[in-house]
């Protein structure tokens, strides 16, 4: 299983481009086993409700579709996933990462990221 990251899911779905081509290829080899946390969703309605994203459509949509035309499976955010992302150690600050640093431990999947920050976490396996 991978673990795609909020803007992994956003370049993906709009701009492939930007993906990196190890990212691009691993997409491409596990296309049946994508996951997107639902912490994504809420991490782009923020960044489109406060401007620093643009979509073409509403965040629900542009979602929505992303989800069905890549055949991308939504995890929930559990109780579990959030205890644990508060119990990491303190080396990333921002929470979304946090929660799919936690979900991928859990999981124990790829996260495909460019995020800098997000290797350095013990156990994690990182795509970019």
């Amino acid at each position: 299983m991978i673990l795609l990251d909020t803007h992994t899911l956003v370049w993906m779905a709009s701009d492939p481009e930007k993906l990196s081509k190890p990212a691009f290829d691993v997409i491409q080899k596990f296309h049946s086993s994508l996951l997107i946390s639902a912490v994504s969703a809420w991490e782009i309605a923020l960044l489109y409700k406060r401007g620093r994203l643009l979509l073409p459509v509403p965040p629900d949509v542009f979602i929505g579709k992303a989800l069905a035309r890549h055949g991308i499976q939504e995890l929930p955010i559990t109780r579990g996933c959030t205890l644990a992302a508060v119990a990491l150690p303190d080396i990333h600050n921002d929470p979304f990462d946090r929660i799919l640093v936690a979900e991928a431990l859990e999981r124990r999947c790829r996260i495909i990221t460019k995020d800098a920050i997000i290797p350095t976490y013990p156990g994690i396996s990182v795509v970019w």
